[in-house]
C-alpha cells in the first residue's frame, strides 16, 4: 500500500521516498481565516496541517516537522515571536511569519527572531477571494458547445466528455472563466501554473496545443482557442 500524508491522504513520492508535495504547517488562531488559508493552500497543491495554537504546533514541528511554517502572531496560548524563537531553538523549518500587523519595528524584531520572511495578510481580501471562490466554482461554465464542471471535474464538448489532465482542465477552466477575453500568457502562467512567469517558457504553448487537439481544431483553423500574437490566448464560442 502506498503510504499516506496525514493531512492529505496520500503522498506522491520521489526518489528516496522524499514527498514531493509540499508539506505546510499553518499556525493560525482565527478559524474564517484559518479555513480559507487552508483551501487556498491546498488549491495550489499544498498538503496542509493546521493548528490554532503555539505549543501545538511546536508538537508537530518536533514530530512531524513540516517543509514550511506559516506562523500568525496573534496566537491565545504564546505570542507569535516567542513561538518563533521556541521552533528555532529546535528546528531550522523556514517560517514565514503571517500578520496582519505591519509596523516596521515589528518586521525587524521577528526576523531578528529567526523569520525566514514576513508577510502582511489582507484579513478581509482573503474571506472575500475565498466566497468569490467558492462562488466561482459553484457551477459549471459553458462556452458555446463547450461545458466544464469545476465541481466534477468533468469537461464535455457537444455532450461528449473530454479526456482532459489535471493541468488541462485547470487551463481550459480559467479561460473559460474569462472567455472572451485575452488572457496573458504571464497570468496563465501565475493563475494555472503558480509559477512567475519567464519569457522562453514554452508551457502555456504545449498545453494550448494539447488542448486544440482534443478539441479538434489547430492553430492554422481555430474554434475555441484563439491566440493573439505577442499578448495571450482567448477563448470564444466558434461562430
Amino acid at each position: 500500500m502506498a503510504p499516506t500524508s496525514p493531512v492529505s491522504g496520500p503522498a506522491i513520492y520521489g526518489s528516496r521516498y522524499r514527498p514531493l508535495v509540499a508539506q505546510l504547517l499553518l499556525v493560525e488562531d482565527d478559524a474564517a481565516i484559518r479555513g480559507a488559508l487552508i483551501r487556498a493552500l491546498t488549491e495550489l497543491g499544498h498538503a496542509v496541517a493546521s493548528s490554532p495554537g503555539a505549543m501545538a504546533a511546536l508538537r508537530q514541528v518536533l514530530e512531524a516537522p513540516p517543509d514550511l511554517v506559516l506562523l500568525d502572531l496573534g496566537l491565545p496560548d504564546l505570542e507569535g515571536s516567542e513561538a518563533l524563537r521556541m521552533i528555532r531553538a529546535v528546528s531550522a523549518v523556514p517560517v514565514v511569519v503571517i500578520t496582519a500587523r505591519d509596523d516596521e519595528t515589528e518586521i525587524i524584531r521577528v526576523l531578528d527572531a529567526g523569520a525566514d520572511d514576513y508577510v502582511i495578510k489582507p484579513i478581509r481580501a482573503v474571506l472575500r477571494r475565498a466566497d468569490q471562490t467558492d462562488a466561482t466554482r459553484a457551477g459549471p461554465l459553458e462556452v458555446g458547445g463547450l461545458r466544464l464542471d469545476s465541481g466534477a471535474y468533468v469537461a464535455t464538448l457537444d455532450g461528449t466528455a473530454l479526456d482532459l489532465s489535471r493541468r488541462e482542465f485547470d487551463l481550459l477552466h480559467y479561460l473559460a472563466m474569462h472567455a472572451g477575453r485575452v488572457v496573458a500568457r504571464r497570468d496563465l502562467l501565475t493563475h494555472v501554473w503558480r509559477m512567475p512567469y519567464g519569457g522562453a517558457d514554452k508551457t502555456v504553448d504545449v498545453h494550448i496545443s494539447w488542448l486544440r487537439r482534443k478539441l479538434g481544431e489547430t492553430a492554422q483553423q481555430p474554434r475555441y482557442l484563439h491566440t493573439v500574437r505577442g499578448v495571450g490566448v482567448k477563448l470564444t464560442a466558434p461562430s
